[in-house]
């Protein structure tokens, strides 16, 4: 009977503590990555960011349009210095005319942002009327690729091209132009909220890049947006076999409810 009630109490405890477990994860999803003071790094990647790695960011932004009701992609202008596939959390940067300034710190804090990341960070830069301004160069994007940031996103433009896809770091950008900011902006400040390429991005927020485009993922709704995409990803990689065997785009949208 004594052996009975030990073994009944620890299949209590054992499933209390998985219940708890489960708790603690299911918790961690739903708040994301934690962004705390000015120039400080977001938390260790997690199930979601990973998540979002391996899904379309077609499906991303359709999956946001349908929770949100508004769109979170980057227009057509942001484009990739080469192919690349990237998701992290967004460490902004924004940088505001200051034309002529002597100043030798005016991008002091811009460095200390870059410096201050931490792996799988992406750096989110608004460059004010910035697209024939390198917003970043080689120098920028090696210290990244080094602190481990999965990728650039510069509302403005981008030089040291040749550099950048020496190393493989991935950049989207407006387009390389060979100017400097230096002299005619100031750091206007870091871990932000901005706006950039017309979307909104909050510090933390996933930033998510491939072949189509930039998407920027509010923390909040991270999970459940993930969740659909990977749901409409499954639905579409599903649907390409079945239109090649009968060659009819109707039947499929009608079989599996997707376009």
């Amino acid at each position: 009977m004594k052996d009975r009630t030990r073994a009944a109490h620890s299949f209590l405890a054992g499933t209390l503590v998985l219940a708890a477990v489960a708790l603690l994860a299911v918790v961690a999803l739903v708040q994301g990555p934690r962004v705390a003071a000015q120039g400080s790094a977001p938390s260790p990647p997690d199930a979601v960011l990973d998540g979002f790695r391996h899904v379309e960011v077609a499906s991303i932004s359709d999956a946001a349009e349908q929770i949100l009701r508004t769109k979170i992609y980057m227009s057509h202008r942001m484009q990739a210095i080469f192919p690349a596939k990237f998701a992290g959390y967004a460490v902004t940067v924004l940088l505001k005319k200051d034309e002529g300034n002597k100043d030798p710190n005016a991008l002091a804090g811009m460095i200390a942002a870059i410096d201050g990341g931490a792996k799988d960070s992406v750096y989110v830069m608004t460059v004010e009327d910035g697209a024939d301004i390198a917003g970043m160069g080689g120098l920028m994007g090696t210290t990244m690729y080094s602190r481990g940031f999965a990728g650039a996103v510069v509302d403005g433009g981008v030089r040291d091209v040749a550099q950048l896809k020496r190393i493989g770091f991935p950049v989207y950008a407006l387009g390389p132009v060979p100017s400097t900011s230096i002299g005619h902006y100031k750091f206007a400040g870091a871990n932000i909220p901005l706006t950039c390429d017309g979307v909104k991005v909050q510090p933390g927020d996933i930033v998510a890049a491939d072949a189509d485009g930039v998407v920027v993922v509010p923390r909040a709704k991270a999970a459940e947006i993930l969740a659909l995409a990977q749901q409409m990803d499954f639905k579409e990689h599903s649907m390409y076999p079945f239109i090649e065997k009968f060659k009819s785009l109707q039947e499929a949208v009608g079989k599996f409810g997707r376009l």
